[in-house]
């Protein structure tokens, strides 16, 4: 996708304000030039493996059959309108005794400060001296690249007559991806695990950006907590201009707990007997037994919308005809 030029040229036209010279009006279409895309396919997968994709784009190229003049030599005469300045000077009134003088592109040589006759126009651009041209980038993105960072063409932007190519800047978009998020030079991950595996151990098969299947284990006797954050040294990101050298691969696990009521009474007692003591809490007269209950996050928003209502009845009440006393 294209990033609007207009905002360049618009910076460029307030460090001068709107008075500018020829010179300056090639320098602003010279910067008008450097082009900026965000090609949409830049996928994590492409970073971490590296990439070569092909990008179409159109461009301007000098007109070879007028080689840049826009018509037979000769023919080109200097625009009588503006002098050759490609400028045009409007005075306007913004109040009593007080004038404004703005300066602007002059539309019938489109700033050139040149015309050609109509007869004598080259047939291929029709004066224009470029024509539109398709054209194949090879974008080259090497193992460990960032997001945002820049790829640049040089001199692979529009022509024009009289000044040097642009420059044509692809910036890389990184996307989300499924299963791993990129931090600097490491990847991230969550995994899910059943309890039985958190105490008793497990093995886990991880696919990797490059296809490759890494298996970690977590042996008897190694709890692993809701939470626990592990990693896997040299299976994260390779390093840009160093790509055998990798970051880490940083787990955060997560526990799942069965369901309520997933043991009868006789198999929790013997479950308990295999787990560390539970603390007894000596209840005394000064406690009270209160119950605990599944938390909603909607509950505290009925209860204030209530008791708006409440005080609204409060200073507003609805009641009836009131009987009249004499």
């Amino acid at each position: 996708c294209f990033i609007s030029l207009k905002l360049i040229k618009f910076f460029l036209m307030q460090r001068k304000g709107n008075y500018r010279t020829k010179e300056e009006n090639k320098q602003l279409r010279r910067a008008e030039q450097a082009v900026v895309l965000a090609p949409p396919w830049t996928s994590l997968i492409y970073l971490y493996n590296g990439a070569t994709r092909k990008l179409a784009l159109q461009k301007n190229v000098i007109c070879d059959k007028c080689e840049g003049r826009g018509g037979k030599k000769g023919a080109v005469e200097c625009c009588p309108n503006c002098r050759g300045t490609g400028m045009q000077i409007r005075i306007h009134q913004i109040g009593p005794g007080m004038v404004q003088q703005i300066q602007s592109v002059y539309m019938e040589c489109q700033g050139h400060g040149e015309r050609i006759s109509p007869k004598d126009r080259c047939k291929s651009c029709n004066g224009r001296k470029i024509v539109r041209e398709k054209k194949i980038l090879e974008v080259h993105i090497d193992k460990g690249m960032k997001d945002g960072q820049k790829i640049t063409f040089h001199g692979e932007g529009d022509q024009e007559p009289g000044l040097e190519p642009g420059d044509i800047i692809i910036v890389l978009d990184q996307k989300d991806h499924a299963v791993f998020t990129r931090r600097g030079e490491d990847l991230f991950m969550c995994m899910d695990i059943q309890l039985v595996e958190a105490l008793c151990g497990f093995q886990k098969p991880i696919s990797t950006l490059d296809n490759r299947t890494i298996v970690i284990t977590s042996h008897p006797g190694q709890i692993v907590k809701h939470g626990d954050i592990k990693c896997v040294l040299n299976e994260g990101m390779p390093i840009y201009r160093r790509p055998y050298e990798k970051g880490r691969l940083i787990i955060e696990f997560k526990v799942n707990f069965p369901e309520n009521g997933f043991l009868s009474p006789d198999k929790l007692s013997l479950l308990e007997k295999l787990l560390p003591e539970r603390k007894e809490v000596e209840e005394t007269d000064e406690m009270d037994q209160v119950e605990l209950v599944d938390f909603d996050p909607n509950q505290e928003r009925r209860r204030h919308y209530n008791g708006e209502a409440y005080e609204d009845d409060e200073h507003h009440p609805r009641g009836g005809v009131q009987c009249q006393t004499s």
